[in-house]
């Protein structure tokens, strides 16, 4: 058989639930490419309303199911981010793939590590109680907004540079990949997609599915890329869709804060 030339592919910040979600395009993708090993990069889901769930968002999670299948020779990993916590438990039995709180593998001999970064995000990290009303009423705005989402998306931009969130995100994910050993670190959380290198650790973001054109990485032969995906649909959300009850849609088929020392070592299941 042919050696597959994506060793891994990742991407984040699905945010299945959500008028934003890029679900479609994000399954179009995983069909269309041949890989060894998927990555799930966090906030995959918006909350843990499973009513805000789409048709399309059912078949996203169905996919993924049967891409798990040891048959299909692949291996799928989630890691947790700050939206999908106290989802670990129920997605590791219904979709069929391990959880993790961060994930190591090795590569072309350098270590390699996906953490979602929401755990450099101190904003986050102290204010959790104060950060579900916000949520919620995010997710109003993209109801009031559900025709172009142009408002919404220019507050999600606004947030993360007032926050500084990518300097942050990436500042720290590069010193705890440096303490942990690990020569590559991936992160999600921004929406920004870029790359940075600092002391021999090179950072990675993989951006969104909530914004067009959507961005994911693939780590290969050629090294490791940020992809921009344009979607060719006319019409590249489905809002409009009924949503459906968990049980029925699917019959067919962090880190506290202050990180340990040592935690970078090793991959940590949720």
């Amino acid at each position: 058989m042919r050696e597959k030339a994506i060793d891994t592919l990742i991407l984040s910040d699905l945010h299945l639930g959500s008028e934003l979600s890029r679900a479609s395009d994000a399954l179009d993708l995983i069909g269309s490419l041949s890989f060894r090993r998927l990555v799930l990069l966090g906030d995959i889901f918006s909350d843990l309303d499973f009513s805000r769930l789409t048709r399309t968002h059912w078949h996203f999670l169905s996919h993924i199911r049967k891409l798990s299948n040891p048959k299909r020779r692949v291996e799928v990993v989630w890691v947790e981010g700050n939206h999908d916590e106290g989802l670990s438990n129920v997605m590791s039995h219904l979709v069929g793939i391990p959880v993790y709180q961060q994930y190591v593998w090795e590569y072309a001999g350098k270590r390699h590590l996906a953490i979602h970064g929401h755990q450099f995000d101190r904003f986050v990290v102290n204010n959790r109680p104060l950060c579900r009303p916000f949520e919620l009423l995010y997710l109003q705005l993209q109801k009031w907004d559900a025709k172009r989402q142009l408002f919404v998306r220019h507050l999600d931009r606004l947030n993360t540079r007032w926050l500084r969130l990518c300097d942050k995100v990436a500042h720290g994910a590069l010193g705890y990949a440096k303490q942990g050993k690990a020569e590559r670190v991936f992160c999600g959380h921004t929406h920004v997609a870029e790359q940075r290198e600092r002391d021999g650790v090179e950072y990675y973001n993989s951006g969104s599915w909530i914004e067009q054109p959507s961005t994911y990485i693939t780590v290969g032969a050629e090294g490791v890329r940020i992809h921009d995906y344009h979607s060719q649909r006319s019409h590249d959300r489905d809002t409009g869709q009924e949503r459906e009850p968990a049980a029925a849609a699917f019959a067919g088929i962090s880190l506290p804060a202050g990180l340990q020392s040592h935690a970078a070592y090793e991959s940590i299941r949720c």
